[in-house]
């Protein structure tokens, strides 16, 4: 489906994983600038609208290293670090009607000179573009199929709505914001909803070999959504901003 769409239509995103100090898989997201047109201030993956002849890793990599500073697909990172692209998933349906193909990678860092495993947290010091993102955070991949309480605080909440004439599974999940000291800031928590919840926990499901405690659709991304679309006409040329 991701294809069969105009290119105006077309967007990436990048799942971008690594493993903890505990070796525990985190996952990597980002808040979007308040003065986006879409989207402001929302959390969201890295990522965005596809370019001419790119395939779906190359425009997920491109907005990485524009958004946050991940050396591009043809960029090498700086040793120990290494990025190993996993898979992609079937396409996802924004709001605005483009077609958003998840691509998933796995930052290593490991350090054959030391036998250890780098920080990313602390030895890839995120650089943002300002235009884009507000900020980026990190949270365990896991915890994307729990719901309940997690340390005292709210994690999950969920509610089934109407989507182009489908059932659509709206994830809620509310990440605390960690301090220097490595404690969990009560007063703060990062809020991660629709496609971009719905994309994680896709992700998570395959990752691990098993489903959410929690209600959810039970296919993958849209992509029966989107080719019922294409039928009626819709997702035709996106007409270009003045």
């Amino acid at each position: 489906m991701y294809n069969s769409v105009p290119l105006s239509r077309r967007a990436a995103v990048l799942i971008l994983l690594f493993a903890d100090a505990k070796g525990d898989l985190k996952v990597v997201v980002t808040i979007r600038a308040k003065t986006l047109s879409s989207y402001a201030g929302d959390a969201a993956l890295p990522g965005g609208r596809a370019d001419n002849n790119e395939t779906a890793f190359q425009t997920a990599r491109r907005e990485a290293s524009e958004e946050i500073g991940l050396p591009d697909i043809n960029q090498k990172l700086p040793p120990p670090f290494s990025v190993e692209h996993l898979c992609e998933f079937p396409a996802n349906l924004a709001k605005t009607e483009v077609v958003v193909r998840p691509c998933v990678a796995l930052l290593h860092s490991y350090d054959p000179h030391s036998g250890l495993n780098a920080d990313p947290e602390v030895s890839l010091i995120p650089i943002l573009d300002a235009r884009e993102v507000e900020a980026v955070f990190t949270a365990p991949f896991q915890d994307f199929l729990s719901e309940g309480v997690q340390n005292g605080h709210e994690w999950y909440r969920g509610a089934w709505g109407m989507w182009h004439n489908s059932q659509w599974r709206m994830h809620q999940f509310f990440v605390r914001e960690i301090s220097e000291h490595g404690e969990e800031q009560a007063d703060h928590a990062y809020r991660i909803f629709g496609m971009t919840a719905r994309i994680i926990v896709d992700a998570a499901r395959v990752a691990y070999a098993q489903e959410p405690e929690f209600e959810h659709n039970s296919h993958f991304g849209d992509e029966e959504m989107i080719a019922r679309l294409r039928q009626l006409g819709r997702l035709e040329e996106k007409a270009a901003k003045l």
